[in-house]
Order: C-alpha cells, then structure tokens, then sequence
C-alpha cells in the first residue's frame, strides 16, 4: 500500500531533505586518497547528530554503521572499515537520516583522486539516468514510465542496470511501497499521483548487471567484479509539482555538461 503524504508532512520532509543534503555536501569534501571509509563515516553521523537527526540505516537489517560506503565493485550497502581510498577507485556514499519522525535517503557516485575517462563516463550516465527519471516522475505517468526511461538510456550507453535492486517509497519508515525497479515497460506499476514520495536510485554497472552478497552479509556486489555507481534522490509529488528534497543546488559533481 502506498502512503500518501500530506502537505505539513511533506514540508517536514523537505527540511529533512535540505539537512540531509547539507550533511552529503560536506562529507564529500573529505572523499581523497588515503582517507578511510570508517573517517567519512564518523563525519557523516556527527553531522546528523548536530543537525538534530538520526541515522536511518544504523541497525536496518543488522546494518552496523551510519552510512553505506560502497567503493568500486561494491553497488550497495557498503560497510565502512579501516579501509583506505586510493587515487583511481570509485566511491558511492549513500546517507539516510530520521528527521521529526520522517526518513530522507540519498547517494551519490565521485571518483578519488583524478578519474579516468572511462569512470567519469559511467557517474556521468548513472547522474543523467536520474535526472531522465525524475523528469518522468509527475502526476499523469506511471513508475513504470520512469522504470523504462532509465533501462533505455542507461543500455543505450552500454551499460546496464542492476536489476535485483530498486527504489523505493519513503516516509516514516525507511523502505515503503512502492518498489522502483530500473527496467520496465511503459505504462505499467501504480499510477503517480500528488502526495507521493519516493525515491529513485538508479544502480549502473560496466558489466552484466548480475549482482552477489558480499562475504559480511551486507553488501551487493557486482558477480563479474565490474565497477558500479549509484544516484539516489528523495523526491516528492506535490500541487506544486515535483520537488527533489534532497537537491544539493550547485555542487560540482564532475557534470557541467548540458543534459542531452
């Protein structure tokens, strides 16, 4: 069942979503070589403790940190360690955070250090697959319109979307209805409508696109070791329109180019 949200509780959101993105600004910063993913971390949950919050994912499932840290390989549910970044990987920070008795989730994909031609080129096609996503994501289309949207352009780049994994409504509780896949057809799954929230996180690998669990119990994992990268946005459907709560503004994330 998916559950509306009203006006007062989506403005509830948005602040959540504003301090959610604040937190991903400046924990991005420290992403350099020789950093380890259990520093981000500590930085990541201090931040969202000063602003008031709490970390969602911390105990979700068994999940042992604040944040998922998922470096090169990794897709997901990266756990963080005493494992040092090094010029060349690519990180995918995904941060949750329980604000006045709601969730807000995000992630974003950088390289460390300088990044080669063929990492910039992947972040940048999973970055444009949500932002094609969430142009669908209006009153009038259906999840499987923005399903579609995002296998289609992502496979026309020559890559392809982990298909066991997806996106999700959002509220009070981290993982709500509906799931998002990234592949479908058009016109399928629930209607969009006014008062949803949900969010869209496309996972695009080099590879096949198949996915394992990792050793720790936590992790998914490209099967073929490929690199992988994932974008995810809060976002809200309202009166007004469509609202990305977790809009970082003018960030540089390596993408100046236009949208084609």
């Amino acid at each position: 069942m998916i559950h509306l949200k009203s006006p007062e509780e989506i403005k509830i959101m948005t602040e959540g979503g504003k301090i959610l993105a604040a937190i991903m600004k400046q924990s991005l910063k420290e992403v350099k070589p020789g950093i380890t993913t259990n520093d981000i971390d500590r930085l990541a949950e201090s931040l969202i403790f000063k602003y008031g919050a709490k970390c969602s994912f911390k105990g979700q499932n068994g999940f042992p940190a604040c944040s998922c840290i998922s470096i090169n390989e990794e897709i997901v549910h990266g756990v963080p360690s005493v494992r040092k970044l090094k010029a060349g990987d690519i990180l995918s920070l995904d941060l949750g955070l329980y604000y006045n008795g709601f969730h807000s989730d995000m992630a974003v994909t950088v390289p460390v250090g300088e990044a080669g031609f063929d990492i910039q080129r992947l972040i940048k096609v999973a970055k444009k697959s949500l932002k094609r996503g969430i142009k669908l994501s209006r009153v009038g289309n259906t999840f499987g319109d923005i399903s579609n949207t995002i296998q289609r352009y992502v496979e026309g780049q020559g890559f392809n979307v982990a298909r066991d994994l997806a996106g999700h409504g959002i509220g009070k509780n981290l993982h709500e209805d509906p799931e998002i896949l990234n592949y479908g057809k058009r016109g399928r799954g629930a209607n969009i409508t006014e008062g949803m929230v949900f969010c869209l996180e496309p996972m695009v690998v080099v590879g096949s696109g198949e996915i394992k669990l990792s050793k720790n119990g936590q992790t998914y994992e490209t099967e073929d070791g490929s690199l992988a990268a994932h974008f995810e946005h809060t976002i809200a459907v309202t009166k007004e329109g469509t609202k990305v709560l977790t809009d970082m503004g003018d960030i540089d994330l390596g993408d100046n180019d236009s949208e084609e």
